[in-house]
């Protein structure tokens, strides 16, 4: 345990050459951030808690829709276990989030484990979106750490990346779906927009912003894909005017009491990382 917490809150050190390009392309991928004795550690917990608590897994995955087809999700898991609590508010995760945004603090918008599970008869893909659709917030200053448990190959469905593409406003309207899959696959190859659709090796973390596109293929492999996110906001950022569906959703969930205007930093929303 000892050496998972130095790992947690030991510096990454960036080059400048990756926070260009994070800034260019909308998202990076950084090799070595977790050893593979912190990613196992982990692992056991949040596998044990996904399985606990969600019920999707009681449910043929026939019968769900494409949205619970593409993967198994629980949120704010950091508020109900010690350990999870320990990889959310990371500093060296975080202190990474911040870098890449440029930006002198992050609090957390909230944490969540994506299970997508093995499926031969399934294709269990995860539609192309854009996370910010979902989230109340004055800024595009929003970031994602996606966390492969494990060693993450092409057939386990490992999360992909269109380059560039938060610099479009195409798409933007639409929640994760078969049409939003159609559609921004149109609008991405009509722009001739470059496609990143990698394995992740142990201990590879990606980052990407809220108005990145991306998207994951079915998971064909004998084995779960197991992943934790962490979604991190600007320090100081407010709650915007809700402009769709999912806002107030999104605000009773992780911002909960506030209101448009007001500072996004409720007892969900710790700051994480200052500088």
């Amino acid at each position: 345990m000892k050496n998972v917490t130095e790992n947690l809150n030991k510096e990454y050190l960036l080059t400048d050459s990756d926070i260009n390009f994070y800034k260019k392309n909308g998202f990076i991928k950084l090799k070595n951030v977790l050893d593979k004795e912190t990613l196992d550690y982990f692992n056991d917990e949040i596998t044990k808690v996904v399985t606990e608590q969600n019920p999707l897994l009681k449910k043929p995955i026939e019968e769900r829709n494409t949205f619970e087809q593409a993967f198994i999700q629980i949120g704010n898991l950091w508020k109900t276990n010690d350990i999870i609590k320990k990889l959310v508010l990371s500093k060296r995760i975080g202190k990474i989030a911040a870098d890449l945004m440029q930006v002198t603090g992050v609090r957390l918008y909230h944490d969540q484990a994506l299970y997508k599970e093995p499926s031969k008869t399934i294709k269990n893909i995860t539609p192309w979106h854009a996370d910010q659709y979902y989230w109340p917030l004055e800024t595009d200053n929003t970031i994602t750490a996606w966390i492969p448990l494990q060693k993450t190959t092409p057939d386990m469905g490992p999360l992909a990346f269109s380059m560039e593409s938060h610099k479009h406003d195409f798409g933007r309207e639409m929640e994760i779906s078969d049409e939003s899959e159609a559609r921004i696959q149109k609008s991405l190859s009509d722009a001739e927009l470059e496609l990143v659709d990698e394995a992740f090796d142990v201990g590879e973390i990606s980052f990407h912003g809220g108005w990145t596109f991306h998207r994951a293929s079915a998971n064909t492999s004998d084995k779960v894909r197991a992943v934790m996110t962490i979604i991190y906001m600007e320090d100081g950022v407010k709650v915007c005017e809700f402009t769709n569906s999912a806002h107030p959703a999104d605000r009773d969930a992780f911002l909960p009491g506030l209101n448009p205007g007001d500072i996004a930093a409720t007892d969900l929303n710790p700051l994480i990382y200052k500088r």
